[in-house]
């Protein structure tokens, strides 16, 4: 018989049993004291708010819905089985799989011999793949749904809201009255909790809340459209949302993104281009805006009016629509020179690169030459996905009776809104691609690619690019031109925190006040020590009476991993929980310290030989005998 010692870390004050009722407890003490907000009670009743969780692209998983024989597979599909993300059969009969995967090009129908429809309930979102996926492509909200169990938030306080992100939006509403389901979910968390909800939505899923925000407008009467929103939605927290698209979802459409799966960077091209879904993140213009089809009476009734899509003439007058750079530069085949293309000869020739003929022709379009379609009619003779992506982009897009999702967002009239995302890790903003020689879905290559690194642009090869480079690169998956747009809806004067993301005690934080912000990006003046990774606060409660804006930068968080930050938890949790005190003296939580709140932010400090902050944790021995 022998004893091992088990050493652990923990927050004070008594044995497990207690440990929810503790952690409250530290909450409340690290609020009214590191925070000194007012002696009043907590007036407000955090029991009747709930929390809607809206997916990002391709985080929530589909279930088979038919039954398909998998002849050279032991492995068949049955109704109810796992399809996305089931890696045992995608291994075993990836044929198989991609018939319960793919949709039809035009109509979006499903595969004639095989369904797949978006699994419900929490364990829709939280795990993808469970048992063998292990990593961020599994593990999407579950982290998250633990930080609420954890300190005691109710089962049905937290709702997914999972959906089919094959489908454009249009086609959401038309197959799984997805935005009418939405709309129910709203008001019921209503009805059984007694309060509002909060918003969490993480990269597709704030454009597919963007959608219902306009799809909500023609269900209502006009007048009860802004007071429907201020009786079910508290505060909107958009999290990695790509506002003007992600230039990813280019490389992902013409040579193929794999996403970490076990298959050909042809097949996931096949698979993606199949989704109505796929043009619903490309890069677009912030200069280019239109008025959707459907204009609504005061009367109730519904009256459709021109769609027309404009520019302003800022877009002309400037290089790469906002972006830093061209986001696709191509290779067109020839061997008789321009005019043997009709399908670019609208364009002008100061678009091509000078080249004797017989040579490629090189084109570089910028994000409006993307969305618009001016793209892909130039690559219709030599790319046969054109004719339906160009159908797909004027069907679900740009001729969309609800909205033209491919324009520029406005503040959503929600009293609480709340940008968050991360900033300076290397990210993808533009591409060289040239054909490949190879049959479709192979034809293309990518021959270069160009990063943003933390206020630079460099080529593969590490190059020094030129452009138009921010003051900071974005997070992995969409650039920082994009993730920024937010910072729009900030008022004349922001008021601006910089503060490390660990732990730590207030001498770290910057703070700058009534810092002037026009229709430029806001910089702050602050200093970084290369060790710390910070949060970036930008914060405006004055600018739109009764409404709070800000715009929070997360150092370093990776675009799909951010959902599971420690730093952003702790950050949500209390900023939640100084809303509803009562007396809280400011409209934003304060940033001065930041102790633990639960067993996993107390560490051992190596420097002082001790535990790190002992006035909130100990270092217990405990005997375990075998």
């Amino acid at each position: 018989m022998t004893n091992d010692r088990e050493t652990k870390k923990s927050i004070m004050g008594g044995d497990e049993r207690e440990h929810r009722r503790l952690a409250m407890t530290l909450a409340a003490v690290l609020l009214l004291g590191a925070f000194q907000l007012g002696e009043g009670e907590l007036k407000g009743n955090y029991s009747k708010l709930s929390g809607i969780i809206i997916p990002g692209f391709a985080s929530t998983q589909l279930r088979a819905w038919s039954i398909l024989d998998c002849p050279y597979s032991p492995l068949d599909f049955n109704p109810l089985d796992l399809v996305w993300l089931d890696t045992t059969k995608l291994l075993s009969a990836v044929n198989c799989w991609l018939k319960c995967m793919l949709l039809d090009p035009y109509n979006q129908t499903d595969h004639p011999e095989c369904k797949s429809r978006p699994d419900s309930g929490l364990s829709a979102i939280t795990e993808l793949d469970p048992g063998y996926i292990t990593g961020p492509l599994s593990s999407v909200w579950k982290e998250w749904v633990k930080w609420c169990i954890e300190f005691g938030i109710e089962a049905n306080g937290i709702i997914a809201a999972p959906y089919d992100w094959r489908l454009s939006p249009s086609m959401l509403e038309e197959r799984d009255l997805y935005f009418y389901k939405l709309k129910q979910t709203f008001e019921t968390a209503l009805k059984l909790r007694g309060g509002p909800s909060i918003v969490f939505a993480h990269s597709l899923g704030n454009n597919v809340f963007r959608y219902f925000l306009e799809w909500l407008k023609l269900e209502i009467a006009p007048k009860q459209y802004i007071q429907w929103l201020d009786d079910h939605i508290y505060a909107f927290f958009s999290v990695g949302a790509p506002l003007l698209g992600s230039t990813e979802t280019v490389k992902g459409m013409l040579s193929g993104n794999t996403f970490g799966l076990p298959v050909s960077e042809g097949t996931a091209r096949l698979m993606f281009n199949s989704f109505g879904s796929s043009l619903w993140m490309m890069p677009f213009s912030k200069y280019c805006r239109a008025d959707a089809m459907y204009l609504k009476h005061f009367s109730g009734g519904i009256r459709k009016g021109p769609n027309t899509y404009q520019c302003e003439q800022k877009e002309f007058q400037s290089n790469y629509s906002g972006f830093s750079t061209n986001i696709i530069n191509i290779e067109i085949p020839s061997t008789r020179g321009i005019d043997a293309y009709p399908s670019v000869s609208e364009f002008s020739q100061t678009n091509y690169s000078s080249m004797e003929c017989g040579l490629p022709t090189q084109l570089s379009f910028s994000a409006r030459e993307i969305s618009d379609g001016t793209f892909f009619k130039a690559i219709e003779d030599y790319d046969s996905d054109s004719k339906r992506t160009l159908h797909q982009l004027k069907k679900s897009y740009h001729d969309d009776p609800v909205l033209n999702p491919l324009t520029p967002w406005d503040r959503p009239p929600i009293k609480n809104v709340f940008c968050i995302y991360g900033v300076d890790s290397r990210t993808e903003v533009g591409y060289y691609f040239a054909p490949s020689g190879k049959p479709y879905p192979d034809n293309w290559i990518i021959t270069d690619v160009i990063y943003e690194i933390e206020g630079s642009l460099v080529s593969r090869s590490g190059n020094q690019v030129e452009g138009n480079p921010g003051p900071a690169s974005g997070d992995e998956t969409v650039p920082y031109h994009s993730l920024s747009w937010c910072k729009n809806w900030l008022g004349p004067r922001v008021n601006i925190t910089r503060a490390p993301q660990s732990e730590h005690d207030g001498s770290d934080v910057q703070v700058e006040l009534n810092v002037e912000h026009h229709d430029e990006d806001v910089v702050p003046n602050m200093t970084r020590s290369p060790r710390v990774k910070y949060i970036t606060y930008y914060e405006d409660s004055e600018s739109i009476p009764g409404k709070r804006t800000a715009v929070w930068e997360l150092d370093k968080a990776n675009h799909r991993n951010i959902v599971r930050s420690p730093a952003l938890m702790r950050e949500l949790w209390l900023q939640i929980w100084h809303d509803i005190h009562a007396d809280s003296p400011s409209k934003f939580v304060s940033k001065a310290k930041r102790g633990p709140l639960r067993d996993d932010d107390c560490y051992w400090d190596y420097g002082k030989a001790r535990c790190a902050w002992p006035e909130y944790c100990e270092y217990r021995c405990s005997s375990v005998t075998p």
